[in-house]
C-alpha cells in the first residue's frame, strides 16, 4: 500500500485550485487531511502504484480499504475488515457542508451510503461505487427508468430529524433570482433578448410563491445528471437485486435542497444534448423532459418551468466568464427551446459543447 504523503494530486484539480492562495493552501493540506482520516478511521490506501486518485470538480476521492486487523466503530459496507470504500475530501464550499446531512437522511437508498464524516476535514467515508460505470454511457431508453426510480427513492418528505435544518429552499432560491437575474442581465450588457429573461422571471415569481405552499416539498438532489449516477458493484444494473430499475445504481454529489422534485430535471436537458434527434432537436428536448418527468412521477410542465429558469441563470453565469461562449450558447439553446422560441443564430445542438468541454 502507498503512504499518505505519496498521494498524487489529479492534474485538473491542480489547475483548478492552483491559481489562488486559498486553493493552493487546500491542495497542500490534502496529504495531511488524508493521513488524518486514514488514521482515525483505520483505513489503508487502495491505490495501485502510479495510479491517480479519482476526483470531481471540487474534491479528491481516494480508494481505501478497512484494515483487516483493526477494531473500529466504523463498519464499511456492512462487514468488518478489508471492505472497499472511498475517502472523499472536498474543497470547502457550501455544497460540501450540507452533503453529509443529505446522505445521512437517504441512508444508502438511492444514493451512495455515508459511512462516516469529519466536518473539520471536509471528509466523507463512502461506500465504493463503480467509478467507471455511470449512467452517461447507458442508452437513453434505459437511463430514463433508472433515473426515475432513483428520484422516487430520493424524494423524502421533511420530518423532525435535525439534518433538515441544514438545507436551503428551492422557492427561496427562485425569490433570490427574481432580484438577481435582471441586475446581472443589465450589467452584462443584455446578452440575450428580454423576453427570455422575463420567461425565467415568471417562473421565479410563480414557483417561488406557489412552491412554498404546495405541500410537495422533498429533499432534492439538484445535480442529478448522468455522470452523478454510478453503478453499485455486484448488482444487476438493469433491475438490481430487488427487481427495480434503480437498485443497481446510486447517486453521488447531491448539492441538496428542499423543494419541488421537478427542480432536479434540468441537468438531464443540458447534458447529452448531442444525442437529440437532428431532424427535430427542439421536439426531442421537450420529449426528454416529459419522459424523465413521467418516469419519476413528476409534473412535466413544472419540470420545464424550473429547467428554463435554471438555464437562464446558467446563461448569465457563463456570460460573466471568459472563454465560455460555447456553454453560453448551449444554455441559451436549451432555455429558449423550453420557452417555445428557440433563439436564431445559435449552433445546432450536436455542435454545442458538453458541460466541462468549453471554457477554462
Amino acid at each position: 500500500m502507498s503512504q499518505p504523503a505519496d498521494i498524487p494530486i489529479p492534474p485538473d484539480l491542480g489547475r483548478r485550485y492552483g491559481g489562488s492562495s486559498p486553493g493552493r493552501d487546500w491542495l497542500s493540506s490534502l496529504p495531511r487531511l488524508v493521513r488524518h482520516c486514514l488514521e482515525q478511521w483505520q483505513l489503508e490506501l487502495d491505490l495501485a502504484p502510479g495510479a491517480l486518485p479519482w476526483n470531481g470538480h471540487g474534491a479528491i476521492v481516494v480508494p481505501v480499504r478497512r484494515r483487516t486487523d483493526a477494531v473500529s466503530k466504523v463498519t464499511v459496507g456492512g462487514a468488518a475488515g478489508g471492505i472497499a470504500a472511498v475517502l472523499k475530501v472536498a474543497y470547502p464550499h457550501d455544497e460540501a457542508l450540507v452533503e453529509p446531512h443529505a446522505l445521512a437522511l437517504w441512508n444508502g437508498h438511492g444514493a451512495v451510503r455515508l459511512l462516516a464524516h469529519d466536518a473539520d476535514a471536509g471528509a466523507l467515508l463512502l461506500e465504493r461505487l463503480a467509478a467507471d460505470r455511470s449512467l452517461q454511457d447507458v442508452p437513453m431508453d434505459e437511463a430514463v427508468p433508472v433515473w426515475g426510480a432513483l428520484v422516487r427513492q430520493l424524494s423524502l418528505a421533511p420530518d423532525g430529524r435535525p439534518e433538515w435544518r441544514e438545507f436551503n429552499h428551492v422557492a427561496a432560491r427562485a425569490e433570490q433570482w427574481s432580484d438577481e437575474l435582471p441586475e446581472s442581465w443589465d450589467r452584462l450588457g443584455r446578452p440575450f433578448p428580454r423576453w427570455l429573461l422575463e420567461a425565467a422571471l415568471e417562473v421565479c415569481q410563480t414557483r417561488g410563491a406557489v412552491g412554498r405552499r404546495s405541500g410537495k416539498d422533498v429533499l432534492v438532489h439538484t445535480d442529478l445528471h448522468y455522470l452523478n449516477i454510478l453503478a453499485r458493484p455486484g448488482r444487476d444494473e438493469r433491475q438490481g437485486d430487488g427487481g427495480e430499475p434503480g437498485d443497481g445504481w446510486a447517486a453521488i454529489d447531491p448539492q441538496p435542497m428542499i423543494g419541488e422534485a421537478e427542480f432536479a430535471v434540468a441537468p438531464l436537458l443540458w447534458n447529452r444534448i448531442r444525442e437529440l434527434p437532428r431532424a427535430d432537436p427542439q421536439r426531442g428536448l421537450l420529449e426528454r423532459c416529459k419522459d424523465f418527468s413521467m418516469a419519476a412521477g413528476l409534473d412535466a410542465d413544472v419540470a420545464l418551468q424550473w429547467s428554463l429558469a435554471r438555464e437562464v441563470e446558467n446563461a448569465l453565469w457563463y456570460a460573466a466568464k471568459p472563454r465560455h461562449e460555447g456553454d453560453l450558447a448551449r444554455s441559451l439553446w436549451v432555455a429558449s427551446t423550453l420557452a417555445g422560441r428557440t433563439l436564431p443564430g445559435l449552433p445546432a445542438p450536436h455542435e454545442l459543447p458538453a458541460p466541462g468541454e468549453a471554457g477554462g
